[in-house]
């Protein structure tokens, strides 16, 4: 990895719209480029029509598409244009009729969709037999960019550690979390940090913020966390953007502000016999 600067957008999606989202999030981007001219952007999860989108599963099938399409489409224009690397949550159409999975996408400086994630943690009100509408994703994949190996995993994901400890096992170096996170402050801190501690990465904590259409509120918060624990940017409850400078020097920090070095590694120090 070397040094680069992340960018995390937190806003808040409107149901039934999914244009007007897009062209929201786009204005969101460019103002974010202006201010901080990052390498990596990264959007709330199902930033395209909010988490719970109000509609029947029938009718968000419906309203969304495959992966590449519509939802897809100007936000992989954009990132060609502005020549940033882009991390696009959305639900996706699945190959089978009525099949939806809540995704994120990676997207290149050339407006390429590089890589894909399917949530495989389903969070209990969206699982098809609670009567919610997504269908779980079964792989975990690293992402290579120039600046950094890149692993994915979406808001519920981020309650177990065994997902992020396979994405370090196959090489993440930072993991993105776009989540719609409608737990407490607490939780979605602690997740955040412990990740990025028991693995020595770091997470980006991306939450919305505001009302969707099943009236439940986003406390947005989004947060950048190092390997040693640092909130290296850390954003209200409002609409807006937050930036960090992630260095690698900062994976062999045992404490932040202090100069002793990390002589521990959770991942390799582990003792694979104790049962």
């Amino acid at each position: 990895m070397r040094k680069f600067k992340v960018c995390s957008i937190q806003l808040s999606s409107e149901s039934k719209v999914p244009e007007k989202n897009i062209e929201k999030a786009i204005g969101w981007l460019r103002i974010a480029v202006k201010e901080y001219n990052p390498d990596l952007i990264v959007f709330p999860e199902t930033v395209t029509t909010g988490f719970n989108p109000g509609v029947s599963k029938s009718d968000l099938w419906n309203m969304i598409d495959k992966v590449p399409g519509k939802l897809t489409e100007s936000i992989c224009k954009e990132a060609r244009r502005i020549k940033k690397f882009i991390v696009w949550p959305t639900y996706e159409r699945g190959v089978k009729s009525g099949e939806i999975f809540n995704s994120a996408v990676l997207i290149n400086d050339k407006g390429e969709i590089i890589g894909k994630y399917r949530k495989t943690h389903l969070y209990p009100k969206e699982r098809i037999k609670s009567g919610g509408w997504s269908t779980p994703g079964r792989n975990l994949q690293v992402f290579k960019t120039p600046f950094a190996k890149i692993g994915i995993i979406i808001c519920f994901d981020g309650d177990f550690p065994l997902p992020c400890m396979k994405l370090t096992e196959k090489g993440a170096e930072v993991i993105v979390r776009p989540s719609a996170f409608l737990r407490s402050y607490e939780v979605w801190k602690l997740t955040g940090q412990a990740r990025a501690y028991d693995n020595h990465v770091f997470i980006i904590n991306s939450n919305a913020c505001g009302k969707d259409a099943a009236g439940t509120n986003y406390f947005g918060n989004s947060m950048i966390i190092s390997p040693d624990l640092q909130l290296l940017a850390h954003n209200n409850s409002q609409e807006g953007v937050i930036c960090a400078e992630l260095r690698p020097e900062k994976f062999l920090s045992l404490n932040y502000g202090s100069g002793e070095k990390r002589v521990f590694d959770h991942l390799k120090d582990r003792n694979e016999k104790a049962k």
